[in-house]
């Protein structure tokens, strides 16, 4: 393994350390308006995904369509280490501002497609044709975006504070899923069931293009990150990133591939497949779990700056380790109460498993900027991750389903989150401690 593994480097504080707040500022809220973007079409996927089930694989059995609805929801994320490939090596090669605007963009017109798309009884066999289509497009886009976002904010925030400032990135995650979850519970709300098949299932899909245009104006003005420049400066940008990722990065790739897996299953079905198995399997109101889901969305939002600061004074690992220990521990506990059918029990245990999110999202992300040199960071990350993401997030809901399906215990889920924190828990042992490292 080559010495280049190593992402940071002491460097005097007059390089990382001297970079205007204000820069650190306006690169944080564009990452999260732009990140927002992906959490909140994936978000309203996974919301709607029992409604348009039926709508796009009509069956006799809801599981069975469900599950097939489920199985377009994970294609998209198949696509993620392609896009994160190709734009990511724009990213390494161009700079970071031109690709990350591309991606928001495009994650927006794929999201609101979804929304004006044809259903089986009237388009047969190209409905679920199409939906794919559209869904790969999104994941293609959305395979640079957080990464890519992630590596931006890493590289415009000062030294000693990359924990606090990347914190915008999963504070976009947890934003889009609160605007998923209060423009479905809005919808659900105010229409009737006959209304919401027919049309108003389409209308939390268009809502993305509002979102979109905010988020590119936001996009628009800033500037290209001050380490991506001194590295362009001093050497000749990479001809092939992904190569060299695998020639000298090798460690750091596996070691961000099994944190952010259990990052990713800690998201996906710690949070968002809560959702299907409140409404689905515990039979609960849809209109008040998506109401319940956003309120616990922004709550857990504006816990993550404190995490990431405080991952800025004690160290990365010593955060993300407690972060996976409270998934391992709380995930079961929680699940069984929500199993009571007591309603204030269960949304008190739906905000307890959520706690650990935003430890983990606000830290992991700094943490996998620092594992790779400024020169591969974009491509780097995104290969990584998105391998972490396609069984953390595009598998696992369709594999809770599933279990649920074939051995009938309501706990099946509990079961994958807690195994994927075990995971990303034993993989941080190795990991150095790079929170007041220089990035190199």
């Amino acid at each position: 393994m080559s010495n280049a593994s190593s992402a940071t480097i002491e460097a005097p504080a007059s390089s990382a350390g001297t970079m205007p707040t204000a820069m650190a500022r306006k690169a944080a809220v564009a990452a999260a308006a732009g990140t927002a973007i992906e959490y909140y079409e994936f978000g309203v996927y996974g919301y709607m995904a029992a409604i348009i089930g039926p709508l796009f694989f009509p069956a006799d059995e809801p599981t069975a369509a469900l599950l097939s609805v489920l199985a377009i929801f994970g294609s998209a994320f198949l696509m993620r280490p392609i896009g994160g490939i190709v734009l990511g090596r724009l990213g390494d090669r161009v700079g970071r501002r031109s690709v990350l605007l591309t991606t928001v963009i495009g994650m927006g017109i794929a999201t609101a497609a979804v929304g004006v798309l044809p259903i089986a009884s009237v388009a047969g066999i190209f409905a679920p044709l199409a939906l794919l289509i559209v869904r790969l497009a999104q994941g293609f886009f959305s395979g640079a975006e957080v990464t890519g976002s992630a590596a931006y904010v890493a590289e415009s925030a000062p030294r000693g504070r990359r924990g606090f400032y990347g914190a915008a990135t999963p504070v976009g995650v947890a934003i889009g899923g609160a605007l998923a979850a209060a423009v479905c519970g809005l919808t659900t709300g105010f229409m009737s069931s006959a209304q919401l098949h027919d049309w108003g299932w389409r209308i939390p899909f268009l809502m993305a293009l509002p979102l979109v245009l905010f988020s590119a104006l936001m996009r628009r003005r800033i500037e290209e990150s001050a380490v991506f420049k001194r590295a362009a400066e001093s050497s000749e940008p990479p001809k092939a990133p992904l190569a060299e990722v695998f020639k000298h990065h090798r460690l750091p790739m596996l070691r961000v591939f099994l944190i952010s897996l259990g990052q990713n299953v800690g998201y996906w079905v710690g949070f968002v497949f809560m959702s299907i198995y409140l409404i689905t399997y515990l039979k609960y109101d849809k209109t008040s779990v998506y109401w319940a889901m956003s309120l616990v969305s922004i709550t857990m939002a504006m816990l993550m700056p404190m995490w990431g600061g405080l991952s800025d004074r004690i160290g990365r690992k010593k955060v993300l380790y407690i972060g996976f220990a409270a998934y391992a521990v709380l995930v079961i506990p929680m699940m069984m109460l929500m199993n009571l059918h007591n309603t204030a029990l269960t949304f008190l245990a739906l905000f307890v498993v959520a706690l650990p999110m935003p430890i983990v999202q606000s830290v992991g992300y700094p943490t996998y900027a620092e594992q790779f040199p400024t020169r591969v960071r974009y491509t780097g990350m995104a290969f990584s991750f998105n391998f972490g993401t396609i069984l953390g997030g595009g598998v696992t809901p369709y594999i809770a389903t599933a279990l649920i399906g074939q051995t009938g215990n309501l706990l099946s889920p509990a079961f994958l989150l807690v195994g994927a924190a075990v995971i990303g828990f034993l993989t941080l042992i190795g990991v150095r401690e790079t929170a007041d490292e220089a990035l190199a």
